[in-house]
């Protein structure tokens, strides 16, 4: 079993986590905490003070009691506001507290990015464009070319979580960008497990969301490939290692 801990600020789209176990199928197990929040804004300084180390801190013990190999912060906008240093130094401490490896979803997304062999990306963010600014400022810092940023000014997370997938087809729309190789769509409060592969043939390229890449960088930091293409091109970059079949997600040994 690989038991991956994620820290979620507040409430929004957190059921998309027990969505992901489900379409992982197999013995992975995604238990989460939830950090303490201001309010519902996504503004620069709630966003700040939902990072704190302390806030963080709260929920390590728990996650480690419940098997935690990784842990991830699973927030891109609580991760990319504190820019690159501040987000490395973010989960630095993070791991020194759990004495396990850590990360966020910011840099869940450069990672997946990598893994995908693509250097030019388009951000579709419901955010604000100040926030969605900071968060393309994180990506060119990891070396990758942001070719368009699109905000939809959605301060709350409620409001965010809210969206249908009409919606959020939508915005992908009107953030591609012909030059990009990858469509991001970085916010934890969106729900977007149950679409990936609806969005990538709407596109026709890959399409990588906040709560999928914090799911994946937790299984890369715990060094387990799972072959899940329901969860989109990030879930099928390589076949399966041999010996597994792929049948409807599911990991099987023959």
């Amino acid at each position: 079993m690989t038991t991956v801990g994620l820290l979620y600020p507040g409430h929004a789209a957190e059921d998309d986590f027990p969505r992901i176990e489900v379409m992982l199928d197999s013995d992975i197990r995604l238990p989460l905490f939830h950090t303490g929040v201001e309010g519902d804004s996504r503004g620069v300084e709630a966003l700040l003070a939902a990072g704190e180390p302390e806030r963080l801190a709260a929920g390590v013990e728990e996650l480690r009691l419940a098997g935690a190999e990784a842990l991830v912060w699973a927030t891109t906008g609580g991760s990319s506001v504190r820019g690159w240093e501040g987000a490395q130094e973010q989960i630095a401490g993070l791991a020194r507290t759990a004495g396990l490896p850590a990360s966020s979803a910011s840099f869940a997304f450069a990672h997946a990015v990598g893994e995908l062999g693509a250097s030019r990306v388009c951000v579709a963010a419901t955010y604000p464009e100040d926030l969605a600014g900071l968060f393309a400022d994180f990506l060119r810092r990891a070396g990758v070319e942001v070719t368009a940023v699109r905000g939809a000014g959605v301060v709350d997370a409620s409001e965010a979580a809210a969206w249908d997938v009409e919606r959020i087809k939508e915005l992908a729309v009107a953030g591609d960008h012909p030059d990009a190789e990858v469509l991001l769509l970085p916010d934890n409060a969106l729900h977007t497990a149950a679409h990936i592969p609806e969005l990538e043939e709407l596109l026709g390229k890959p399409v990588l969301t906040a709560n999928q890449v914090a799911v994946w960088e937790g299984l890369r930091l715990a060094d387990r490939r799972v072959w899940a293409p329901p969860l989109g091109t990030l879930f099928a970059t390589r076949e399966p290692p041999p010996g597994m079949v792929e049948h409807g997600g599911i990991e099987v040994r023959e």
